[in-house]
């Protein structure tokens, strides 16, 4: 069981760890911008895995015929957009994944600056970015433990890929779910009089509480859905923000998952009324991690009624961070910063003030050594904690 009361206060480690510059300068990075290229718009790059394993990918589209789309009841049935990541054989013959396709690429770089007003209105090439998961890679046989991953509300699955990869390196196989309707953006294999290739969010700045609710309930039949479309039991699911709620719930709701983390997910319905998991509890493992940055009132009072009950809960913080360092952003932001294309203010506010040479190796091991410790046999995560609390 783990610690389920508040630690004490820790603030973020300020040296780098040894050897996390790598995950940044590393050579080998897919797509490495050239010295002479100023004048065009910077290559982002992500974070390279720390595993042991190459990584390969596999987009898949999964129709639930028993379920409407709750934001375009005219499409008829629910339809997601899925992709796995798992250990590869090794090779070059495959090319890198891109984090967003150039027709996803095109909407997010409408819609980026206004789901998240501190990121750039233009000067981004969102198209340009690799990701270090080899697209159509075979996997490497044998049997590996899943986790799903739901990303935050009005984000796509795309910008949880460094940390979902990360974790596929490091032998897991790896389903991220994308919300249509909910996501920024989702791109379909086609189109079709009732549903376009590319669906974007229908979500505005200010959701209210009905909204909110029809948000988690659809993501956590959307998890559901993907268990039983995949065939898969026995799995654990992470999230962050609303995705984080989703994950928290459906663990509530299904004994098929054995273990969640809710990266900074609140456990009400907006309008006070606690989810079913803060009210009743849990009798499995679920971590709730968060950041100095983004907590609030309504955050700790609904972690503090799960925590209330006896149960495998545990709290952690991050300090000198905010609420998007469970991201891809937390790489990202910052290098738009350096480019001069977001101010320093900006960058506090969506991944706070922290090094990414310290977050992003910290969040990595965090929802990996919770997730193995409690889905593998005999197996504890191991590494290090700075900068937790």
């Amino acid at each position: 069981m783990t610690d389920s009361s508040a630690p004490t206060r820790r603030s973020v480690a300020k040296g780098a760890l040894a050897g996390a510059a790598a995950l940044f300068l590393g050579a080998a990075a897919p797509g490495a911008a050239s010295a002479s290229g100023r004048s065009r718009p910077p290559l982002l790059q992500l974070p390279a895995p720390t595993g042991a394993y190459p990584v390969g990918a596999r987009v898949l589209h999964l129709v639930d015929r028993s379920r409407n789309d709750p934001w375009d009841p005219g499409i008829g049935v629910r339809e997601l957009m899925v992709t796995v990541l798992r250990p590869a054989v090794p090779g070059s013959g495959f090319p890198w994944l891109p984090q967003l396709t150039p027709g996803a690429a095109g909407a997010f770089a409408f819609l980026a600056h206004l789901i998240h007003p501190d990121l750039p209105a233009s000067g981004v090439d969102w198209a340009a970015t690799l990701t270090r998961a080899r697209d159509g890679a075979p996997p490497l046989p044998g049997r590996r433990p899943v986790l799903l991953y739901s990303p935050g509300g009005g984000d796509a699955r795309t910008m949880g890929s460094s940390l979902a990869i990360d974790l596929a390196s490091h032998g897991w196989t790896i389903v991220t779910v994308d919300h249509p309707g909910d996501a920024s953006e989702v791109e379909f294999p086609d189109g079709r009089p009732e549903r376009p290739r590319l669906r974007t969010t229908v979500l505005g700045p200010d959701i209210d509480a009905a909204t909110f609710r029809t948000m988690i309930d659809t993501r956590v039949a959307d998890l559901r859905f993907v268990l039983d479309a995949l065939g898969l039991d026995r799995v654990g699911v992470y999230g962050h923000s609303a995705g984080g709620t989703a994950a928290a719930q459906a663990l509530h709701e299904d004994r098929r998952i054995a273990a969640a983390v809710n990266l900074e997910g609140y456990l009400d319905r907006m309008d006070g009324e606690l989810l079913p998991v803060a009210r009743q509890g849990t009798d499995r493992p679920l971590l709730l991690a968060g950041t100095d940055g983004f907590r609030d009132a309504r955050l700790d009072r609904s972690w503090a009624a799960l925590l209330a009950h006896a149960g495998p809960v545990a709290r952690r913080q991050l300090d000198d961070t905010h609420h998007w360092v469970f991201t891809d952003y937390a790489a990202l932001v910052p290098q738009l910063h350096q480019a001069g294309l977001m101010t320093a203010a900006g960058r506090a506010a969506m991944v706070g003030r922290a090094d990414p040479r310290v977050t992003v190796p910290a969040v990595r091991h965090l929802v990996r050594s919770f997730l193995s410790r409690h889905l593998l046999p005999g197996r504890r995560g191991t590494g290090h904690r700075e900068g937790w609390r």
